[in-house]
């Protein structure tokens, strides 16, 4: 069969979950350990509070996201063929976070990577899982942005710390013939830029070391003023550009769903795209910049306010270091009403994700068993090897 005859494949959100920390940081608190005000932080961000984690990590704030997406689709993790964490805070350098997430899914026939294009990140994540689902490669892609960004910014500098917080978000992907779902993705880059949003320390250039860690390497070092030049400019002209891949007017937009960094600069963008603000959601006052994470909390919290319909148009974009930027535009097809989880499928989704930490257990202690006979075993063989040489 010729190419041209096989049906064209959509990638359709299906599913949408979030989670944040349950510790809350108001600008009050955080103006009692740096030289700041409330006011100061509102006017010049529209920050109130936000979430830091305690006990959580990156990956146990996606694998409650991603719960929470499975359970809207009423989909079986072992449906799933691929996961992409979008993250800047990975549990580990490796493995990916998205392994861990798999392993503790049980989505035992997925594929698993890390995405890192820090508050981009999802976005670009969204366009690889849509391209992967449009190609026919895969039909089931789960997408999801994490952070813990409270674990790397420098709590003694105010012009970072009373920016960021923690949580995560997920959306569930799945093909189909129908026409919908991800129209459109822009991805771009410009690395001349890189220096002004960077963590400088851990990688291969700036290894950890004592002097590293003492010169607050491993925290965010921003130059406020430049990002906030290049993010006006970007928000804009990605928005307009994904409209016009999807083949969308500004007047056929229903909601933009912009990375929650700063009010001023949503502002910003919706007067420069002469949207109302019915047409843009914010959130940023109660949960800060979560960086990958705060295009899907935005777009779950906006399902949850029922700003979301199906047959609406959406634009998803945002802006982070690299610098990098991404933006995506959606037809929603899929009833957003909130569906009731009978107490029998509940116990069920308990059941099985507590199955899939049990199998991972066994798996762990097989192989260090497996590991430990093998190990008796070879020194045996050599024992009697040697024997026979004497």
């Amino acid at each position: 069969m010729a190419a041209n005859q096989f049906p064209q494949r959509y990638a359709h959100i299906i599913g949408w979950g979030k989670y944040a920390p349950p510790n809350v940081l108001t600008n009050d608190e955080l103006a009692k350990r740096v030289d700041t005000t409330d006011a100061w932080i509102r006017e010049r961000t529209g920050i109130g509070e936000r979430r830091i984690a305690t006990k959580e990590t990156t990956a146990t704030l996606a694998l409650r996201a991603a719960q929470d997406a499975l359970q809207v689709a009423d989909i079986d993790p072992v449906e799933l063929d691929l996961i992409i964490v979008a993250t800047s805070t990975p549990e580990y350098i490796f493995p990916a976070t998205a392994s861990v997430i798999q392993d503790q899914l049980g989505a035992e026939r997925a594929g698993a990577f890390d995405l890192s294009a820090a508050c981009s990140g999802f976005v670009y994540a969204l366009s690889v899982g849509a391209g992967m689902i449009r190609s026919g490669q895969h039909h089931t892609v789960l997408v999801i942005g994490a952070e813990t960004f409270s674990k790397i910014v420098n709590w003694k500098d105010r012009a970072t710390c009373i920016l960021f917080g923690d949580g995560a978000g997920a959306l569930l992907l799945r093909a189909s013939e129908q026409p919908g779902g991800v129209l459109s993705t822009v991805l771009g880059s410009d690395g001349s830029g890189g220096e002004l949003l960077q963590v400088p320390g851990g990688g291969s250039r700036n290894p950890a070391s004592l002097e590293s860690v003492m010169n607050n390497l491993h925290t965010v070092k921003m130059n406020g003023r430049e990002v906030y030049r290049f993010a006006t400019r970007v928000m804009v002209d990605a928005t307009k550009q994904a409209l016009d891949k999807a083949n969308l007017s500004l007047a056929e937009l229903d909601l933009l769903i912009p990375h929650q960094a700063n009010s001023r600069i949503i502002d910003y963008a919706a007067k420069a795209l002469n949207l109302p603000p019915d047409k843009v959601f914010q959130n940023v006052e109660r949960y800060g910049n979560t960086s990958a994470a705060s295009i899907p909390i935005a777009l779950v919290e906006a399902i949850q306010a029922q700003r979301v319909q199906p047959g609406d148009h959406l634009v998803m974009v945002g802006f982070g270091g690299g610098l990098s930027w991404g933006s995506c535009a959606v037809e929603w097809t899929t009833p957003t009403r909130e569906r009731q989880i009978t107490p029998q499928r509940a116990a069920q989704s308990r059941l099985r994700y507590r199955w899939s930490n049990f199998k991972s257990f066994s798996h762990r202690i097989l192989r260090r068993v497996d590991s430990s006979v093998t190990h008796i075993l070879d020194r045996i063989e050599n024992n009697n090897h040697s024997g026979h040489s004497g």
